[in-house]
């Protein structure tokens, strides 16, 4: 189906785009009262994100509500582990808990490589259904988390300061480490290569702790795996957001990927230079959305003028918080068609 607004793809392909495109990461989620219906009326988040036709559902109301440039399938980077044997629950106010973990070699031969039909059909079927309800008004994002952050989930059994459990590993048995990353890397590549065949005109690989690794440790334990998926992932374009890497974007802008996502501690200009021949992604400070109107569209105008509108989509620089009014989100995706047309 040929898409009616497809500046997402043309920006992210390097083409010439008549104003810059713009979309929110965890757009779909808690800031919309239609969703909190949804979420109430699935009973949990995980039922939510497994019951194909609610979070189709989810997914297309920031495209009808908000107007965003693109939609991003509503799931979890933690449905690879639970694809692969390492079942989750989502505890409300505290986020995932893994009941199990992966410490030694035997906890690792226990799991499978995941299979995307048969482990993770509901969210394939989820974008289906959703392609089916955008009816080409924009592109899809597909995603997945970066190996090294399923990694720390799948060790430490649920989120952390300063991820220690899964840092000892890297120093205390790099072999092992290196055997998991590997298992998740095959997981995550059969997997977003069934969200393309699904229906996902892009996707983004989520890399949510790489600012826990030294740079020596990041060329090591997470860069090479990164680096798989984006060569095995040749039939659209990727993006790879890696927050508090500032570190690598040098290294990033080198993997054969088509978008680097920049949080919103990397400098633009700076980012620029590093990266020259990639689009960028990002990076308004989330927290920007908590101020006045006048000040949300002072500070996008400030962020397309450092950017430019060619080779970039407008993002926050993490996801919207849960809290934020859509009134606020609203203006900053106005603000960003306003000033970059």
């Amino acid at each position: 189906m040929e898409l009616k607004n497809d500046l997402l793809l043309r920006a992210a392909r390097g083409e010439k785009v008549e104003r810059t495109p713009v979309w929110m990461m965890r757009q779909a989620g808690r800031i919309l009262p239609e969703y909190r219906a949804v979420r109430e009326k699935a009973g949990s988040f995980i039922q939510l994100a497994t019951t194909p036709e609610l979070a189709a559902e989810v997914t297309l109301q920031p495209v009808d509500l908000l107007g965003v440039d693109a939609a991003i399938i509503f799931s979890d980077i933690l449905v690879v582990p639970e694809g692969m044997g390492l079942p989750y629950e989502m505890a409300e106010q505290k986020g995932p808990i893994f009941p199990a973990t992966v410490n030694t070699i035997a906890d690792l031969e226990k799991l499978r490589v995941a299979d995307p039909e048969n482990d993770l059909g509901y969210v394939l079927e989820a974008i289906r259904l959703t392609k089916t309800g955008l009816a080409g008004r924009v592109p899809l994002i597909g995603f997945a988390g970066a190996p090294f952050t399923i990694f720390c989930y799948m060790t430490e059994g649920k989120g952390s300061k300063t991820f220690s459990v899964a840092k000892k590993h890297l120093y205390a048995d790099p072999e092992f480490s290196h055997l998991l990353l590997q298992k998740i890397t095959d997981s995550t590549i059969a997997y977003l290569k069934a969200q393309v065949v699904a229906g996902a005109d892009l996707v983004q690989i989520f890399d949510s702790w790489a600012g826990i690794l030294s740079p020596e440790q990041y060329k090591t334990f997470s860069l090479p795996y990164i680096k798989q998926i984006c060569d095995a992932i040749t039939e659209v374009p990727v993006t790879v957001f890696a927050k508090g890497a500032f570190f690598a974007r040098e290294e990033i802008g080198k993997l054969n990927c088509a978008v680097v996502g920049l949080d919103w501690n990397m400098d633009i200009t700076e980012s620029r230079q590093l990266i020259p021949d990639k689009t960028l992604q990002g990076n308004l400070d989330p927290c920007v959305l908590y101020s006045s109107f006048d000040q949300i569209r002072a500070e996008v105008k400030k962020m397309v003028n450092q950017f430019g509108t060619q080779r970039y989509i407008a993002n926050l620089g993490h996801g919207v918080y849960p809290d934020m009014q859509p009134d606020k989100v609203r203006c900053f995706i106005e603000a960003v068609k306003e000033y970059s047309a």
